[in-house]
């Protein structure tokens, strides 16, 4: 394990700190840099998710995705936490926590904002970063794909109608242009480049390949670690300004990370999943698609609106936390294959 993944956790919290510092005494430049974007796409952060997820998709042997057939368990538990879960328990957290328990100390006339834009967060599952986490957890690749390709299709044809059920609107005006561009910015490019790339490495043999691999792999985090101040650094007036709100907006979507991952991990032993795939299993169903969650945030209720600073404080907590719940199922590998072993003999025993 190189530095930068040792004290990850380190580099992680200095980002955060220099983030919001930048962004605080360089609004202006940071301004700027969030304006790049296309069809609320930020093209600068576009490019550091191509650094980040690019050498891991080089990984993919699509001779061998096939495989991902004997995974159909793990991928029954990220579709039933992603699609039957998420989105209802943020429905049920975003009251509880920020229409009851906070509403006191928040703005009267933004708290149905503020509850509107955590369900649009929950409801749209991640797609690009998920790669991230998975490769850090040593997750199963294939079946990383295959999941990320899955949920792309289904958000396509579920995410406006299960977002108008939610919020009780009849009619969601859903940010197409952005749903489907990032689908080809993040996914459908990226791996195209990959599999041409990899096919062009391997033509010198698997060492010239692996002497690639080792050398982008620092590559991976320092664009992580780019991102991170980025993201900080768009919102450092933000939460300057208003921290308190900011703390309690990511009360909920805590929750329910914490919440839906131990689920996804907790079904996944209990039906026997493997732990490369469970891991990154956890992930998905725990993270958000939050460049569509903030671009239909501001569509429907605008730029400055509650709903808008609901979807933001998720990516501002997306990284620490994601990395934290990497620490969490790396740490119970073997409690988990421990009870994972045992289950399929039950169900089989059952049957």
């Amino acid at each position: 394990m190189g530095i930068f993944e040792r004290y990850l956790t380190l580099w992680v919290a200095l980002c955060i700190v220099v983030g919001v510092a930048l962004g605080h005494v360089l609004p202006g430049f940071f301004g700027a840099v969030a304006a790049a974007e296309v069809a609320k796409v930020n093209l600068p952060v576009a490019v550091l998710i191509w650094l980040m997820i690019v050498p891991m998709l080089l990984k993919i042997d699509f001779g061998s995705l096939g495989e991902v057939r004997k995974h159909w368990r793990g991928v029954g538990v990220t579709l039933f936490i992603n699609w039957a879960v998420k989105p209802f328990s943020m429905a049920l957290l975003g009251p509880f926590f920020i229409g009851h328990l906070f509403a006191p100390l928040l703005p009267a006339g933004q708290i149905s904002s503020y509850i509107a834009g955590l369900i649009l967060l929950a409801a749209a599952p991640c797609t690009a970063m998920v790669f991230v986490w998975s490769n850090l957890c040593e997750g199963e690749p294939h079946y990383t794909l295959s999941q990320v390709a899955l949920n792309d299709v289904i958000m396509v044809f579920l995410f406006a109608p299960l977002v108008g059920l939610l919020l009780g609107v009849a009619s969601i005006s859903v940010p197409w242009g952005t749903l489907l561009l990032s689908v080809l910015l993040y996914i459908v490019v990226p791996v195209i480049v990959a599999q041409l790339w990899r096919k062009v490495l391997l033509r010198n043999g698997t060492a010239g390949f692996d002497r690639v691999m080792r050398t982008l792999q620092p590559l991976s985090l320092v664009a992580l670690l780019a991102t991170l101040v980025l993201l900080f650094g768009f919102q450092g007036e933000q939460i300057v300004r208003q921290p308190l709100v900011i703390a309690m907006l990511a009360v909920p979507i805590l929750v329910q990370v914490y919440l839906n991952a131990g689920l996804a991990y907790w079904l996944s032993r209990r039906f026997g999943v493997a732990w490369c795939v469970a891991a990154p299993a956890a992930l998905i169903g725990a993270s958000n698609f939050f460049e569509l969650a903030v671009a239909a945030a501001i569509s429907l209720f605008g730029l400055n609106s509650g709903a808008a600073l609901a979807t933001v404080v998720g990516v501002l907590v997306e990284v620490p936390v994601m990395l934290s719940v990497v620490r969490i199922v790396k740490a119970t590998r073997d409690w988990y294959e421990a009870g994972a072993a045992r289950a399929p003999t039950a169900l089989e025993a059952r049957q």
